[in-house]
């Protein structure tokens, strides 16, 4: 249940740096200058130009990252039902850090200098409408994956009854036991396709959710089948069919 501050640092961190960029974007304003120095800092050259649309990719997917951290943390307010497990301390701080980290990384993909007082010319490219399309549509499934969860330990009426696991059943279940772990990764391959596919910083960041997703993955899925001895066999850890 302590993964609920992650978002609201998200929320609140990843929104405060998204207002700044709308403000330096669309009312020609400046980043402030620690965010120019940790541009600096990550090798950010100030004079570089704007290729292709990055303005306009960095924009929306920092809002992506802000709507995805919102409707995480009202699923962790009021949908799911957490057991009475603990998180390792160094877990806790780097998942503080983590999320503080995304944001700049987002931000640090545009020149310090923005627009130098230019008006923003959007142009909505084809990796936009792609990206945000398996954006919409992995968030959706994450959605129920994690309702399908929280019900697992609610009566009929809401009330929750039990802390105990259960077999999970419909929807990604299907073919995954944690399929809620592979729409992440789906959510953050679309912020990567939004991005023009092209960007190395995010790919790392898109390998890191991979290999942290499915190593969560995998001991869920071992957990699962320890625990029901009739449990699905054709269902596979994390990525469907492997």
């Amino acid at each position: 249940r302590w993964f609920t501050h992650f978002y609201v640092v998200s929320v609140l961190w990843n929104g405060f740096l998204l207002i700044w960029l709308f403000r330096a974007e669309f009312l020609r304003g400046s980043l402030p200058l620690w965010i120019q120095q940790v541009h600096h800092a990550l090798g950010r050259d100030p004079q570089s130009e704007d290729t292709g649309n990055e303005h306009c990719s960095a924009l929306l997917v920092l809002l992506l990252l802000w709507l995805h951290s919102c409707r995480r943390l009202a699923e962790c307010l009021w949908t799911s039902v957490f057991s009475n497990g603990v998180i390792h301390i160094v877990q806790y701080c780097f998942g503080l850090g983590y999320y503080i980290a995304v944001g700049l990384t987002v931000l640090c993909q545009v020149p310090t200098n923005v627009r130098n007082g230019k008006e923003l010319s959007v142009h909505i490219c084809w990796y936009h409408t792609v990206g945000v399309m398996i954006y919409i549509w992995a968030s959706l499934h994450q959605h129920r994956c994690l309702v399908i969860l929280a019900n697992l330990r609610k009566s009929k009426s809401g009330e929750v009854v039990s802390l105990s696991h259960s077999v999970p059943s419909g929807d990604w279940f299907e073919r995954v036991s944690c399929p809620h772990y592979f729409a992440e990764l789906l959510i953050y391959v679309s912020m990567a396709i939004t991005l023009g596919f092209h960007n190395v910083t995010w790919w790392c960041v898109v390998m890191y959710v991979l290999f942290n997703q499915a190593l969560a993955a995998v001991l869920c899925h071992e957990f699962y089948q320890k625990n029901f001895s009739s449990y699905p066999k054709h269902r596979k850890a994390f990525i469907p069919f492997f």
